[in-house]
C-alpha cells in the first residue's frame, strides 16, 4: 500500500474478473424481471422532490438501456433527464465538452442542481462533471463504475480503447482527479459478481458525505435494473440538498446489501 493524498492507496496489479463472471452475466435478465416483479414494493421507495437527474449509459449502450432506470425515477417524483448523445462509445477528449453543455441545459431549463446517476463508464463521466461544475450538480451515484486503484482491470478496456482511440495510460491525471474526494454528496454501488469490471475499481473513499454500497450478487449489465440497486439509488437521491447521511440497510432488501464495513475491505 503507498500513501495517496487522501490516505493509503492499492496499488497491486489487478486483474479482470474471471470468465466465469464474464459468462455468469447472463443472468442481468432474470434481474430485470425481479424487478419487474417487485415493482410494488420498489415503489415505496422515498419520494423525490422533483429536481432533475440526469441518466448517463455505460460503455456501448445507449439511452436505451437507461429507461427502466429513469421511469422508475420519473414515477418517484423526480425529473429524470436522457443524455441524448446516441451509443456510448468512449472518449474524454470529445465528451466532456458535451456532457458540460448537457448538464448545463438541465440546470438553466429546471434552476436547480442535477443529480447525476451513471452506470459503468457513465458513472466515470458523472465523477468528472462533478469535478467540473459542483455549482451545478446535486448528488452524484455511479452503478458499477471503474474510477478508482487499477481501472485497467477490466473486461472492456482493449475494446474502449480501440473504439474511443484513448489509452488508459494517458488519461493518468484526470484518472487521479476522479478517483478522488468529489465537492458533492456521492455513492457507489458495486458488486462483488462483477463479471466485467473488478469490484475493487469501484470503491471510493468513504468519508462524511460518499459510502459504497454492495449489493450481492448483482452483475455488471443487471446493476442498473437490479431492484436492491435502484432501491438504494432513490434511497440516496431522497436525500434534502446539501445534506447526507448513511445508507439505511434495513429496508426491505436488507438481505442484498453486505454491511458497511464489508463494503471496503478487500
Amino acid at each position: 500500500m503507498a500513501p495517496g493524498p487522501d490516505g493509503p492507496r492499492d496499488t497491486r496489479r489487478l486483474r479482470p474478473p474471471s470468465l466465469g463472471l464474464l459468462l455468469a452475466e447472463a443472468r442481468g435478465l432474470f434481474e430485470f424481471n425481479a424487478s419487474l416483479m417487485l415493482s410494488p414494493l420498489l415503489m415505496r421507495a422515498p419520494r423525490g422532490d422533483g429536481h432533475p437527474v440526469l441518466a448517463l449509459p455505460g460503455f456501448l449502450a445507449s439511452d436505451l438501456s437507461m429507461v427502466p432506470m429513469r421511469r422508475y425515477l420519473s414515477e418517484l417524483g423526480y425529473e429524470a433527464q436522457a443524455w441524448r448523445m446516441g451509443r456510448n462509445l468512449g472518449g474524454f477528449g470529445r465528451m466532456r465538452e458535451a456532457l458540460r453543455a448537457r448538464l448545463a441545459e438541465i440546470h438553466a431549463a429546471s434552476g436547480r442542481k442535477v443529480s447525476l446517476v451513471g452506470w459503468s463508464l457513465g458513472g466515470v463521466y458523472a465523477r468528472d462533471l462533478a469535478l467540473q461544475a459542483p455549482d451545478m450538480v446535486r448528488y452524484v451515484v455511479t452503478l458499477g463504475s471503474p474510477f478508482a486503484n487499477d481501472v485497467r482491470a477490466t473486461n472492456a478496456t482493449r475494446l474502449y480503447e480501440a473504439l474511443s482511440g484513448e489509452r488508459v495510460e494517458d488519461l493518468s491525471e484526470l484518472r487521479e482527479a476522479i478517483a478522488g474526494d468529489l465537492p458533492v454528496p456521492a455513492t457507489s454501488i458495486y458488486s462483488r459478481a462483477d463479471g466485467v469490471v473488478n469490484w475493487r475499481t469501484c470503491l471510493l473513499r468513504p468519508s462524511d458525505r460518499a459510502e459504497n454500497i454492495e449489493v450481492h450478487l448483482a452483475s455488471h449489465i443487471g446493476l442498473g435494473v437490479n431492484p436492491a440497486a435502484l432501491w438504494a439509488v432513490a434511497d440516496r437521491l431522497a436525500q434534502p440538498e446539501g445534506e447526507f447521511w448513511p445508507f439505511d440497510r434495513a429496508g426491505p432488501f436488507a438481505i442484498a446489501y453486505a454491511p458497511p464495513e464489508q463494503a471496503v475491505s478487500a
